[in-house]
């Protein structure tokens, strides 16, 4: 690019710099930017700078000044504040429905709102690695096509996937078709609530869905659909798992893999124990929603050892069948 080409974009330039580069607590020189401007090649006088901050003031943009040895001008606000950047990297952190791959893309674009300073900040605190994550790449593309076929009334059509006792996908043999209502966060994983015969409401993970298409034919709608109100949902259908952690070693079935897998992360070590069991070891919750999710299972899944926790999932068993006579 020509000299005189360059020297167009200055005031671009100088404005990404300061955004980038200066915050309260780094405010830059005149002579850094002048260095900075040189370094894009675009040589710059003190005063046509000066002229620059001003014409960047009148734009909106607020540029403050600090006087002393070690002043400087520099931006103090900006779309969001370190605090809610670091909300939002948190969040993400958190986040199993995305991939550790995804997870780190977005935590980059994130770091990137903020001042180069403030962005090493969040990017020191990042913890992805360990944390139980989906091992799928495609949850940020199917948000899109989910939200579109919401937006746009449209039915879908997508393959569902469990997780094998080798942690691989096991794809369901049929094409599922359905009616897109909504899309929630729930105990760290991403759904779609979606309509469908013949099971009418009922939701699916999203890292566990591929080749989701909008089928462009009108989605399906009842009183149920009409009516659907994602928090009264989410309070009927989700449960945590609260109350007082113990290390456990539980049993379940091979056929079980998959579901121990989602709900405790893909590394989790299971040990083959038999030709037709597992045992893994994890730090869980004894809570009643926790031993209902585990009698859901019936004899295909046992604890093995606390025998305190053993015995507390024996008398919730016991209360269990006591009120249903």
């Amino acid at each position: 690019m020509a000299k005189s080409e360059r020297q167009k974009l200055k005031l671009l330039i100088l404005r990404d710099y300061l955004r980038s580069h200066t915050d309260e607590q780094h405010p830059v020189s005149m002579q850094q930017i002048l260095a900075a401007l040189e370094g894009e090649g675009i040589r710059a006088e003190r005063k046509s700078v000066y002229d620059d901050l001003d014409t960047l003031r009148d734009y909106g943009m607020e540029i403050r000044k600090v006087s002393g040895k070690n002043g400087g001008y520099y931006v103090p606000e900006r779309d969001f504040a370190l605090s809610e950047l670091k909300l939002l990297v948190d969040a993400v952190q958190a986040a199993r429905f995305l991939s550790e791959k995804e997870s780190m893309a977005l935590i980059r674009k994130l770091a990137a709102l903020s001042s180069a300073h403030e962005a090493e900040l969040l990017r020191r605190e990042v913890v992805v690695t360990g944390r139980a994550k989906s091992g799928s790449e495609d949850v940020c593309r199917n948000v899109d096509t989910l939200h579109a076929a919401i937006a746009g009334n449209s039915r879908i059509t997508f393959r569902y996937f469990d997780w094998d006792l080798q942690g691989r996908r096991r794809f369901r043999p049929k094409t599922y078709e359905a009616s897109p209502i909504a899309l929630c966060w729930e105990d760290e994983n991403y759904y779609l609530v979606a309509y469908g015969a013949p099971h009418g409401l009922t939701h699916y993970r999203v890292d566990k869905m591929t080749e989701i298409t909008a089928t462009g034919v009108p989605r399906e709608s009842n009183d149920e659909t009409r009516s659907f109100d994602p928090a009264v949902y989410s309070q009927q259908v989700f449960g945590m798992f609260r109350g007082e952690q113990c290390r456990m070693k539980l049993r379940f079935e091979n056929s079980l893999a998959g579901v121990v897998l989602d709900r405790f992360g893909r590394d989790r070590l299971l040990v083959p124990d038999g030709p037709d069991h597992f045992v893994f070891q994890a730090d869980i919750s004894v809570s009643p929603t926790f031993l209902g999710w585990l009698a859901g299972f019936g004899g295909r899944a046992e604890i093995v050892f606390p025998a305190s926790a053993a015995e507390a999932y024996r008398d919730f068993l016991r209360r269990a069948l006591s009120a249903a006579e």
